[in-house]
């Protein structure tokens, strides 16, 4: 009889393409370095252009930094240092303090790096109890730039602080305060990159008891983002990147290609070890693992566009990065592994770790603790169905209460960084001084006494309307007859208290005065105005987007799996793993359960931009598993097993890829957990807490015990939605090896043999 697991004609994208670089092993292989050098290359030529800082927020705040820009304008990057008593001894008054304020001005004028600086005793900036003084100046040179050139500056600070121990001298700013988010943020993803790829390989050794094969998933992926890095590079001159972008492009790129070729290696290696040729064994992947990879890679770059429709700059960066290197992985696991894995044939073994190899040959291919699981699950799968989809609707209930918010620099970084406090102390002193509101005013004529009226109008109802205590501050370039207007907003690093200051400018104050002028243009911006636009324009895309991964990945599984009720499935057990992450979130994160456990304490928010990433994050990532499990179980269904027994057979003979590849993820992003930024931290424990559940509880027991009792049901299509593209497994079933029945001895091999006969 004939081999009947042999595909003499293979038929699909992927089958096709792994049997062609199987062929063509060098061609493969060979392509794919040049793919990556001259991406590398290429890139390198053209330079990647970064999100501009008029293209950060939407709204108002964006239209202030267009103005600036088009007019010419660049606001000096600047800096403020206060200097204040300590208890209650010297005031502004005693020459002590003065001295001070002399060795402040005289160390940062001879850095060289400033303008002349300001004493507070001619600007007034000076407290009512006269006990805190502030000294002002900007940084000289192109402002983007200026936190690479402070260091100087904050040396002097330090200088006089050193020399003036009865006071507080602290240095606050544009530039100053960028460094040390610079600082952090960098520091924060060099750990977690350089932490990542150990923690991986290390992980994939015990997966595979083979250094060769464990080398594989971790080249294939670091190669993609390599190729995806000089890519991204050319597509920015289109979509404006950022750093952003990039390290959560190396986050994705690095799951999903290790995801892929786990997928691939692991059903190579057990083709081979069912007795199968090599050849075959390689057509076998391409046919199965192959498509599963098209159809989840597809899945997550769907997932990953709808950060596109934000509309929000740093968003789409973040979405048209992750999508190419998930489609450069994709592209890369169905053709130049079959080619390595073909080149290595036996060697793929090499550097073998003993004990985890006779292990691993112990185990077989198959996992006895899932199996284990399994058994309960299907014996009542609607009480496993009732106490799993419970506790994770138990998990998701906090989320309800959901708190988002942009955190402050105390909230983000706690008092571990000297800016934080001096922030702090700043604004304590003179609220709202160190970060005002900033309103531009654009006229035909600035001069124009109506104008000219209305500015003075504007400063004095501010004040007199309650959303500032002054002072109120102008500077008008007439050469663009135009005037930048700077209002400490009461409320200062209370955010909620200052966006209401906000609100009073922008819908009473600006309306009763500079709206009046025909001709006027007057636009409030600033680091509050930013914080509300941003928010309220990422409100505004949720529904949408939402909307459009859903459908989409709902259109893809029903193309896929030609089963209704697959993809009404697959749609509500990732939101179940993704609404359970959310409650998480909210329980640490905001109410502070278990807070300490990951130093989170007081944070009392959830970072704005996080619920909606992690939405099409982890639905994307998700469907790795998924797709996955389902086509193991479809494609045992149509080599002629009942649903139930295909359900054991996908669950178990996937069971241990899909626990390596989870592990593998929850390990990295546990890493970003560990991070001292409190954004890094919540996407790093969101992002593992899902990818946890999703892989235990989703695909161990609610997606076989809500398959179990679906039964024939799970094939459903109806008549009317048969004339959608057919995307479904579009290969002849290979042999399956038949799964013992839960609870059930293993047969003898003669009855595997009478079996695959049969099949």
């Amino acid at each position: 009889m004939a081999d009947t697991g042999r595909l003499e004609r293979p038929r699909g994208i992927a089958a096709r393409a792994g049997s062609w670089s199987a062929r063509h092993r060098w061609a493969a292989v060979g392509g794919w370095v040049l793919l990556v050098i001259l991406a590398l290359a290429v890139g390198s030529m053209t330079g990647r252009v970064d999100v501009s800082d008029s293209e950060q927020v939407p709204g108002e705040s964006g239209r202030v930094s267009m103005i600036l820009d088009k007019a010419g304008i660049d606001e000096a990057a600047g800096e403020t240092v206060l200097i204040q008593a300590k208890g209650g001894g010297l005031t502004a008054n005693d020459p002590a303090f003065r001295e001070a304020v002399d060795a402040v001005i005289a160390g940062v004028r001879d850095t060289g790096k400033v303008t002349t600086p300001h004493s507070p005793y001619e600007t007034k900036t000076i407290s009512a109890d006269r006990r805190s003084a502030l000294v002002q100046f900007e940084m000289r040179g192109d402002p983007e730039k200026a936190s690479e050139h402070i260091q100087p500056v904050l040396d002097a600070v330090d200088k006089a602080q050193d020399r003036h121990q009865d006071l507080r001298i602290e240095e606050f700013g544009d530039a100053s305060g960028q460094k040390a988010f610079d600082d952090a943020f960098g520091d924060d993803f060099t750990q977690a990159e350089f932490s990542a790829l150990p923690v991986a390989l290390g992980i994939l050794l015990i997966v595979f008891g083979a250094l060769v094969a464990a080398l594989l998933p971790v080249l294939l992926a670091m190669t993609a983002f390599l190729a995806t890095t000089g890519l991204v590079a050319v597509v920015s001159h289109w979509v404006h990147m950022s750093d952003t972008a990039n390290s959560v492009m190396l986050l994705v790129g690095l799951a999903v290609g290790v995801d892929y070729c786990l997928f691939y290696l692991r059903r190579e290696r057990e083709e081979r070890a069912a007795g199968r040729d090599a050849q075959t064994a390689l057509r076998v992947a391409a046919a199965t693992s192959g498509r599963a990879i098209l159809v989840s890679g597809v899945t997550v770059i769907v997932a990953m566009a709808g950060m596109l429709f934000t509309g929000i700059a740093e968003f789409k960066a973040m979405g048209l990065a992750t999508l190419m290197v998930v489609a450069v992985a994709m592209v890369g696991s169905v053709t130049v592994l079959p080619a390595l894995l073909s080149l290595l044939g036996e060697r793929v073994e090499k550097g073998r770790l003993p004990f985890l190899t006779r292990a691993k040959r112990r185990s077989g291919t198959e996992s006895r603790i899932w199996r284990a699981v399994l058994r309960p699950v299907l014996r009542r799968p609607k009480l496993s169905l009732a106490l799993a989809g419970g506790a994770l609707i138990a998990l998701a209930v906090p989320a309800v209460g959901m708190n988002t918010a942009n955190l402050t620099l105390d909230q983000e970084f706690g008092d571990r960084l000297p800016v934080v406090n001096a922030y702090n102390h700043i604004d304590e002193a003179f609220p709202g001084g160190s970060d005002p509101a900033r309103v531009v005013v654009k006229a035909d004529d600035i001069d124009a006494p109506p104008v000219r009226d209305a500015i003075a109008r504007f400063r004095t109802e501010a004040v007199a309307k309650g959303a500032s205590k002054g002072p109120v501050e102008v500077t008008v370039h007439r050469e663009q007859d135009l005037a930048v207007v700077e209002v400490p907003l009461i409320g200062g690093s209370d955010e909620g208290k200052a966006e209401k200051s906000l609100d009073v400018l922008r819908n009473e104050v600006r309306p009763a005065t500079l709206g009046a002028v025909d001709g006027v243009d007057a636009p409030i911006g600033g680091s509050t105005a930013s914080s509300k636009d941003f928010n309220d324009k990422l409100g505004s895309a949720v529904a949408p987007v939402f909307a459009f991964v859903v459908v989409f990945a709902f259109l893809l599984m029903l193309m896929s799996f030609r089963s209704l009720t697959i993809a009404v499935t697959s749609i509500v057990l990732n939101l179940l793993s993704v609404g359970a992450a959310y409650g998480i979130l909210t329980a640490v994160f905001q109410h502070g359960w278990g807070a300490g456990l990951v130093g989170a304490e007081g944070v009392g928010a959830i970072v704005s931009w996080l619920p909606l990433f992690l939405f099409v994050i982890l639905f994307g990532l998700s469907m790795d598993y998924h797709v996955f499990v389902v086509s193991r179980i479809r494609e045992a269904r149509l080599a002629g097993r009942t649903t139930k027994d295909a359900v054991v057979h996908g669950v178990v003979t996937t069971a241990g890829v899909v626990t390596s590849a989870a592990v593998i993820m929850v390990a990295v992003f546990s890493i970003f957990g560990t991070l001292s930024m409190q954004s890094m931290k919540q996407m790093g424990v969101g992002l593992a807490a899902a990818v946890l559940i999703d892989a235990t509880v989703i695909r161990g027991v609610l997606l076989p015990a809500a398959m179990s009792l679906l039964d024939e049901r799970n094939w459903y299509l109806p008549k009317w939605l048969r004339w959608l593209p057919d995307l479904a497994h579009d290969e002849p079933a290979p042999a399956q090896r038949p799964t013992t029945p839960v609870g059930a001895a293993p047969r003898p091999d003669a009855d595997e043999q009478r079996r695959h006969a049969r099949v």
